[in-house]
């Protein structure tokens, strides 16, 4: 089985390519530079290195959601246009999953946070039980007290990560001392190792891919300029 994978839901853009089994490599990058700008170029660029044929992939697989609006955007069209060109199907791979997949096997609470501004996260919690990832509330997008809330009534330690900890690490660990971990910088954020390994999870646990022209991302809710067209509106009509 041979995946190729991207990510680009958030700040950081990275792709990655999963053969029997084997990262052959991963490329990530997080600059100024947008992902429209980055990842045709970095898939070409890894494939290159690895001497790899885009014509040997069986599955393209790709962060979906939640995450950044025009990221998810660029990620899609970059996901259908390799799945039209090898003739694969596409995993759309949740990218909160994809994010727990930093922490394979971890014993206690894992709960990415991405920051969606105006104190509100995308947000799910989980654990892994037997090498299997099960969801205790799976990803929406919330007020981050909200979810704080729930996780207070969950027994075990918590592993935090997304780059929603840069924005509140200091309230997480004020709020749950001990319990808190605060994922290190370099498990921190999206890999599209994670989400090829999530992927062939996925296929294992009977999960189907979908043809290019079924695939879409899952956004959770309006863009910001869609909530702040309707603000402005609103005020108006005021």
């Amino acid at each position: 089985m041979n995946i190729l994978a991207l990510d680009s839901s958030g700040a950081v853009a990275t792709v990655a390519l999963y053969c029997d089994g084997r990262i052959r490599g991963e490329y990530s990058i997080d600059h100024k530079l947008t992902h429209s700008q980055t990842i045709m170029p970095m898939l070409d660029e890894l494939c290159s290195r690895t001497e790899y044929d885009v014509k040997d992939t069986d599955l393209i697989a790709v962060a979906g959601g939640p995450g950044s609006f025009t990221g998810l955007r660029i990620g899609a069209a970059a996901a259908k246009g390799m799945a039209f060109a090898t003739g694969c199907d596409i995993m759309n791979v949740p990218t909160l999953e994809g994010l727990c997949y930093q922490f394979y096997g971890y014993s206690g609470i894992i709960c990415p946070l991405l920051d969606a501004r105006r104190s509100q996260v995308y947000s799910g919690i989980y654990r892994f039980e037997n090498a299997a990832l099960k969801t205790l509330y799976k990803g929406e997008a919330l007020a981050l007290d909200e979810q704080l809330e729930r996780l207070k009534e969950i027994e075990g330690n918590i592993v935090f990560l997304g780059d929603g900890v840069d924005v509140y690490g200091e309230k997480l660990v004020a709020g749950f001392g001990e319990r808190c971990m605060i994922a290190p910088a370099h498990r921190r954020y999206q890999s599209a190792a994670c989400v090829a390994v999530r992927a062939a999870d996925m296929l294992k646990e009977g999960i189907k891919p979908v043809p290019a022209e079924d695939f879409a991302p899952e956004y959770l809710r309006r863009s910001q300029a869609e909530r702040e067209r309707d603000e402005r509106l609103a005020k108006e009509g005021g």
